[in-house]
């Protein structure tokens, strides 16, 4: 359970929620799913790594099950939970007990908080925050040493997808852009009170070091937006589309206007790790027809020739029988770097 955004009732029944033993009821629809099971709360905080000087932020610590053992583990723990019945409970249950002093209790929606100093984060989650989450915490600085987080399965193997994976999408291109992101264990629904209707994934992040340039990531998500809403096309169908190539060269003249530099995109120096082994999850229905560009067409702004210096990039990469599904960070970020020889920015 986690510090995400209740969602309004609108008139319609309660659902069902499942009581606590100190009376607390806990609601599926604020995605209160607290872990019962205290063989999982040891795994995972033993997965974690936690060194005994570390300071561990915890987002939805519910009831304090996990919280405790991370108490145990760490120096000191922050605690971001939204639900104010909840921060009660963890102020009453170590009250006058040796955790007290070091167990900091923030009440607000951690995706609006200003998130303190941390080293590690463990977190078990409301799943309607996971990628807003992720990519806040990414972007947190100073970067921390790892996160252990609890998601929706589906969405935790999407993050961990490699290329050919039916599941990689711009969610696993951008998490692993600036991070290297690992599944630790798959959990059960009925590890949980009340069970949640999914089983879960426990994932491990690591921000890279150094981290990727701000605009490199604004760049290759702009990138990643046009490869993977077809990513089973080829490059060649993708940049041939009529919306596309408009876009594309309307952000391009934009540029030349102001003689703004936004610098290149090189491969020197940036450290990939492990990737040999969403934003949204973008997978596009491949079935819908495409609007292509006429190569006759000479009106006025130079669409066709504007086509002509994108096909000239993807052919100098041989990317133009290559498809989204199927390239690896590298491959992308050397796109990336020709278009940007080019003139061509998706900022």
């Amino acid at each position: 359970m986690a510090g995400g955004k209740f969602k309004k009732d609108k008139g319609k029944p309660k659902a069902a929620s499942a009581p606590y033993q100190g009376g607390i009821s806990f609601h599926k629809s604020k995605g209160q799913h607290i872990l019962k099971n205290p063989l999982l709360v040891d795994s995972i905080v033993q997965k974690a790594g936690i060194r005994t000087t570390d300071i561990i932020l915890e987002i939805g610590p519910g009831t304090g099950n996990l919280t405790k053992k991370l108490l145990d583990a760490g120096k000191s723990v922050v605690a971001v939970e939204l639900d104010p019945r909840m921060v009660l409970e963890l102020q009453r249950r170590f009250q006058g007990t040796p955790y007290h002093h070091r167990l900091k209790v923030i009440n607000g929606d951690v995706l609006k908080t200003d998130l303190p100093f941390f080293d590690i984060c463990v977190a078990n989650i409301p799943y309607q925050i996971s990628s807003p989450l992720v990519f806040k915490l990414l972007s947190h600085q100073p970067a921390f040493r790892c996160a252990v987080i609890m998601f929706q399965r589906e969405f935790a193997m999407r993050l961990v997808a490699q290329p050919g994976d039916p599941l990689y999408c711009r969610l696993s291109a951008n998490a692993q852009l600036r991070a290297r992101v690992t599944h630790l264990l798959k959990v059960g629904k009925n590890n949980f009170r009340p069970p949640p209707k999914v089983d879960s994934s426990v994932v491990r992040i690591e921000p890279r070091k150094p981290a990727p340039d701000t605009k490199l990531v604004r760049e290759f998500d702009g990138l990643m937006r046009i490869c993977f809403n077809r990513k089973n096309k080829t490059l060649g169908s993708i940049f041939k589309q009529k919306p596309v190539i408009s876009m594309v060269e309307k952000n391009y003249r934009t540029l030349q206007a102001v003689g703004q530099s936004l610098g290149k995109v090189t491969m020197d120096g940036f450290d990939f790790g492990d990737t040999e082994e969403e934003l949204r999850m973008d997978d596009g229905d491949d079935n819908e027809d495409e609007m292509e560009m006429d190569d006759t067409d000479s009106s006025v702004g130079g669409v066709s020739e504007f086509k002509t210096k994108v096909m000239n990039v993807l052919k100098e990469g041989d990317f133009e029988d290559k498809r989204s599904s199927k390239l690896t960070q590298q491959e992308f970020l050397y796109l990336l770097s020709l278009f940007n020889k080019a003139g061509i920015h998706f900022t």
